[in-house]
């Protein structure tokens, strides 16, 4: 088995069935590597100097297009490491990461490069894709890379940016033998094939699609479909049009795909496999019912050194059962929580005793740790085991259930975000004295994010304007933005002055105080029960 990406696409290199698949065009796996080492060959000209590459990193800040899995497919023929850049990410939080990752060259476009207006970005070469002196210049190039960096199994094959707990993102080593595995057993657990589709619409900057979706189709020889991006909209339209056999998912997709109006023909679309991670029990069977495919659910990370997966006879509310290195740990102690015990009700009795936090007990696993970030790794491998921040607890068949997050980690429609930098963000607005954001529960999967806010008496805050001074802030990310913010008029704090945030949980969103919803899939906001504008 090959165990690098470079060799698996060398390997393509003399494959003339369909590769990729984009609008109305289309590639054939000889033509998508000729195109590749083309980039390659431009990049590693501009930037190899005197060394043999494996120093350039080139970050992407691309959506889910050609240009975006070209670039990928370049890295690894070239033998230098691609960094995905968020593209929700904005202003100097932006440009953070880019120099983060030690970026000499930052691929964008047309759609992208307006991010960039104002950021220091001091020894990067941007690049605009959809120019015509990149499209002239790659023309130039040779399809095959000339003298390529041998690549090793466990060097990165990408730099893959998490939030962490801090506020501050870490770029995750992914190693190409960790890419060339996620492939290789998910092409063989649904023994996917040429004749295959893998439909791409989950954002390529992330594991979930590198792993899940572009590595897939590599090892088995499918063809890529890409989405820019998600729509549950245009989803079933676009698994018919493409032929679409297999989709990869994380956060709650299927949840939106199911909200859509119900068709009579449903059903009557090629699609066989979802697999993704995060989806509620009740949106995977409906899913599965609804579209007439199979759906695999799992558990894991960017730092992949938690896995754990859905299996027959997984109870209800479970996730799965782990690998056998990942455990249940308090962190207080430094010793394995004792199993869930429940009354006739299926409450746990034991729950303070039973969670903990979920942890591989081997240390680091297929983790290769956060590039330029010495401490945060150690950190993360304290005492010898990967400590994963996620709170779980297991039965007495080993079946693991989250319990929620530490610290002010929150997991919000696949992503994570700390709290701390929103608040800080929030607290700019001249009406605001006091704001702690937190999570409750998505009545789905994950958490919805809630602003807590203590005004000033002068001057007051409407949704409208809240909704403004929002959207005028250049480093709040999309996801950020509160689906509720509580009017409050204290908020619970210790002696020393530290928000009780679990007591703001507890309380939950039935409260005396005024509670505004932003629309689920827009921006604007409303009193909660009161008409919710999109």
């Amino acid at each position: 088995m090959s165990d690098t990406v470079q060799q698996v696409l060398r390997e393509r290199a003399a494959d003339h069935s369909t590769g990729l698949k984009h609008a109305d065009q289309e590639w054939s796996w000889a033509e998508y590597v000729a195109e590749a080492s083309r980039r390659a060959n431009l990049l590693l000209g501009r930037h190899r100097g005197a060394g043999d590459g494996s120093d350039l990193h080139v970050g992407v800040l691309l959506a889910n297009t050609p240009e975006m899995v070209l670039a990928l497919g370049a890295g690894a023929l070239g033998g230098y490491v691609t960094a995905g850049i968020n593209e929700t990410r904005r202003g100097p939080a932006l440009a953070r990461d880019v120099l983060k990752a030690d970026c000499r060259v930052l691929l964008t476009d047309d759609e992208h490069l307006p991010l960039l207006d104002g950021l220091e970005l001091p020894g990067v070469e941007v690049v605009n894709t959809d120019s015509a002196d990149w499209a002239a210049a790659v023309a130039e190039q040779p399809a095959e890379v000339a003298e390529p960096r041998q690549v090793d199994a466990f060097d990165p094959f990408m730099l893959i940016f998490t939030s962490g707990t801090s506020g501050d993102p870490k770029a995750v080593k992914v190693s190409n033998f960790m890419v060339v595995m996620s492939g290789a057993n998910l092409t063989d657990r649904f023994g996917l094939g040429a004749d295959d589709v893998c439909y791409l619409s989950m954002p390529l900057f992330h594991s979930n699609a590198v792993l899940s979706g572009y590595a897939v189709a590599a090892y088995s020889g499918a063809a890529m479909a890409l989405a820019r991006r998600f729509s549950a909209s245009h989803f079933l339209d676009d698994v018919r049009r493409y032929g679409a056999t297999y989709v990869n998912y994380v956060g709650k997709p299927l949840a939106y795909v199911l909200a859509t109006p119900r068709r009579p023909d449903d059903a009557d679309n090629p699609l066989k496999f979802a697999f993704g991670n995060e989806a509620s029990e009740r949106d995977i069977d409906e899913f599965a019912e609804r579209f007439g495919c199979r759906v695999v659910d799992a558990f894991g990370s960017t730092e992949t050194a938690i896995i754990i997966q859905r299996v027959d006879g997984t109870p209800k509310g479970s996730i799965g059962q782990p690998w056998d290195s990942v455990a249940v740990f308090n962190r207080s102690t430094g010793e394995e929580c004792p199993r869930a015990e429940f009354d006739e009700h299926g409450r746990v009795t034991n729950l303070d005793e039973a969670v903990g936090e979920l942890v591989n007990t081997q240390g680091a696993g297929f983790f290769a740790g956060y590039y330029n970030d010495e401490e945060a790794t150690s950190e993360r491998l304290s005492g010898g085991m990967f400590w994963s921040g996620d709170l779980a607890y297991r039965d007495k068949d080993g079946f693991v259930f989250l319990a929620g997050r530490t610290s002010d980690w929150l997991r919000v429609d696949g992503e994570n975000l700390a709290a701390a930098p929103i608040e800080g963000i929030l607290m700019r607005h001249p009406a605001v004295n006091r704001v702690a954001v937190y999570a409750v529960p998505d009545e789905r999967v994950g958490d919805q994010l809630v602003a807590a806010i203590v005004l000033n008496d002068e001057p007051a805050l409407d949704p409208a304007g809240f909704e403004l001074f929002l959207a005028e802030q250049p480093d709040l990310s999309p996801k950020a933005w509160p689906r509720y913010v509580r009017l409050a008029t204290d908020l619970p704090s210790t002696a020393t002055n530290k928000v009780l945030k679990r007591e703001l949980v507890a309380q939950g969103l039935d409260v005396d105080d005024l509670l505004w919803e932003r629309a689920e899939r827009g921006t604007s906001y409303a009193v909660r029960g009161a008409p919710v504008g999109v």
